[in-house]
């Protein structure tokens, strides 16, 4: 399981805060405890600087990588900024994300193939966000596709299925699991992603509801996640999740994460 630790991003006003101010301590700080809690890739966003984006985002990159010895996930929609921004990675990273939107698609994918970059593709073509099953299995098709022509490697594909808030689309969670299912089935070698915060958006209680969600998901064949790996909760489940699905040979994640005293 790929787990892309989300805290680094501008989004949440403590980020922005710190990016804005320079603290470098607390981006350190930030992508320390998320290393240590198990992350694969630290994503890094400052998205909420529309104009210096690419400064900001550059800063963030260089005190990230002096701070931990992971890859990085390159998070904007704007192939400009990942241009500037990936001559300043030391290992190669995934780019977070690509859609099938043409300016996006064709900047970002060459780009990716330049730099030997993994990507998250989003089941969204210019014309729509894919809520059926249907649409969520086409538009991952049509990825599959553009991602090989690029010469990209399909290992190096996770598409995300897309879900929705189940407070406003109740049926979102399932035509995800469903979609990940068929596309782990129809598209071997492919790998598939969820960011779990939009799932429970509206709703009280949130982290059960995402973690509830993760696990389902893991047993239709999710790799990926976009998570906070320090909340113990979550990352329990995770662990619980692979185990009885059956993706943790012998149950030894389950049980390294329960000695290192992770499964709260």
């Amino acid at each position: 399981m790929l787990i892309v630790a989300e805290r680094i991003n501008s989004s949440r006003k403590s980020v922005a805060r710190a990016i804005e101010t320079r603290d470098a301590v607390f981006i350190r700080n930030e992508a320390k405890n998320q290393a240590e809690a198990g992350a694969d890739y630290i994503d890094v966003n400052a998205g909420a600087f529309p104009g210096e984006e690419l400064a900001c985002l550059g800063w963030v990159v260089e005190v990230v990588q002096k701070a931990v010895d992971l890859p990085l996930a390159i998070d904007s929609p704007d192939p400009e900024v990942i241009k500037g921004v990936l001559p300043l990675v030391n290992k190669p990273p995934v780019i977070n994300s690509i859609t099938l939107e043409p300016a996006r698609l064709n900047g970002i994918l060459p780009l990716a193939a330049d730099h030997g970059a993994r990507v998250i593709g989003l089941c969204q073509s210019e014309e729509r966000m894919a809520e059926s099953i249907e649409d969520k299995v086409r538009l991952a098709g049509l990825l599959v596709e553009s991602v090989t022509r690029a010469g990209i490697p399909l290992n190096d594909l996770y598409i995300d299925p897309l879900v929705y808030p189940l407070a406003t689309h109740s049926g979102s969670a399932m035509a995800a699991m469903e979609a990940i299912d068929r596309i782990m089935r129809e598209f071997s070698g492919v790998h598939t992603i969820c960011g779990l915060t939009n799932v429970s958006y509206g709703l009280p209680e949130r982290k059960l509801i995402n973690r509830t969600f993760l696990a389902a998901a893991i047993s239709r064949g999710l790799d990926g996640v976009i998570m906070d790996p320090t909340d113990p909760f979550l990352y329990a489940a995770l662990k619980a999740g692979l185990a009885v699905a059956g993706s943790d040979d012998y149950c030894m994640g389950y049980i390294d994460a329960f000695r290192a005293g992770r499964l709260a």
